[in-house]
């Protein structure tokens, strides 16, 4: 018998490599010409039910870029359901474009097709350069959508709820770090002021803070001080260096790193951002050795994803909110939690949500 030589590609076992690492599910690369439609759509895990994730649009550097990201986002949404008691899995999206001049009804409408073949397995939803309207072209393709506007009986832009769930978690590491929930008086940076930075702005105002902004759209700038004079504004660099409370991230992930770890002065860390540690083991175990109050990203951003399970499940928007207030006892556990063991809060935060997946699991065995 003559073996047949197989030449296998490296980049197509990196992907593999990678998805196995993670411990992903499924990989669905999606190309339609026509539309000039690029994307990846990830599934983490459905052990707790099907995932739901965002779709995000964004202008990636590389297609490796545009992979990592959906990786390690779609683990996140994972570990968001879990921590939060929420009967989904961890999916997510991303369309390599630009948000401000690639978007087309037909681009939407065939990415909707490709959400469609999955038959279920994704649910996708509102992320960073996708909004409400963007979700109405991909439901004419599919059913398995979340955040519809309100008018066509969604429960609309999720960006409130998950702005009031970070400043919840914001509350609740306060608590554990001064002592005290009260925002008043704090000096609190938020970089990116965009859908969900721009509530959270808002919330942290009324509450008497003192806050510091940057992002790298003027007009969101120009938005945020029309109506709060007060706001003090620096640059997208100096946000790091700014004396400061609280440190929130509220734009793109990895912000906190080898080289702003040097520079941060503040005492919590706490924002709406996805995978806010460039690397978890190594800057979660800095932080901790600095003695930084972080509030796990997945769980304090958890507030959008209550409300699209709330649109999913039928359940009534004060169900999300009740949930969503939520997360100020489960950030005080957690932070808890990694004081009694020693181990830094990303740590702990990722074992409760994984036991969490174990035991339903096992529940879910038959009988």
């Amino acid at each position: 018998m003559i073996e047949a030589s197989v030449k296998y590609d490296k980049k197509e076992l990196g992907v593999l490599s990678s998805m196995a690492d993670m411990d992903h599910e499924q990989l669905l690369f999606c190309n339609d010409k026509a539309t000039g439609l690029k994307a990846i759509i990830a599934v983490h895990n459905t052990v707790l039910g099907p995932s739901l994730g965002g779709t995000r649009m964004w202008s990636y550097a590389s297609e490796a870029d545009a992979l990592q990201d959906v990786l390690r986002l779609s683990r996140g949404m994972t570990y968001k359901s879990a921590i939060s008691g929420i009967n989904l899995g961890g999916g997510k999206a991303v369309i390599i474009g630009n948000a401000r001049t690639d978007k087309s009804e037909a681009l939407f409408r065939r990415f909707g097709k490709f959400v469609e073949s999955l038959n279920g397995k994704y649910i996708t939803a509102e992320d960073v350069g996708i909004n409400p309207k963007d979700i109405s072209y991909m439901a004419m393709e599919t059913d398995y959508v979340a955040g519809l506007p309100k008018a066509q009986g969604g429960s609309g832009d999720p960006s409130p709820v998950t702005a009031f769930g970070v400043y919840m978690g914001m509350k609740g590491a306060a608590k554990f770090a001064y002592g005290s929930e009260s925002l008043e008086g704090r000096k609190i940076a938020v970089q990116g002021v965009g859908h969900v930075g721009s509530y959270l702005v808002d919330s942290l105002v009324k509450e008497g803070a003192k806050v510091v902004i940057t992002d790298i759209h003027e007009e969101l700038i120009n938005a945020v001080t029309t109506k709060h004079s007060q706001v003090e504004v620096v640059s997208v660099d100096d946000i790091y260096d700014v004396e400061m409370d609280i440190y929130a991230p509220c734009a793109l992930g990895a912000t906190v790193n080898d080289d702003t770890l040097n520079r941060l002065k503040c005492s919590v860390i706490c924002g709406a951002a996805n995978n806010q540690l460039e690397n978890e083991q190594t800057h979660g175990k800095a932080l901790l050795d600095k003695g930084v109050v972080y509030a796990p990203d997945f769980l304090v951003n958890a507030g959008g994803v209550m409300n699209c399970y709330a649109e999913v499940a039928g359940h009534a928007q004060d169900w999300a909110m009740a949930e969503t207030e939520n997360i100020y006892h489960t950030t005080i556990a957690i932070l808890e939690h990694s004081r009694s063991k020693g181990i830094p809060v990303q740590e702990a935060a990722i074992a409760m949500a994984k036991d969490r997946i174990n035991k339903i699991g096992q529940v879910k065995l038959p009988l």
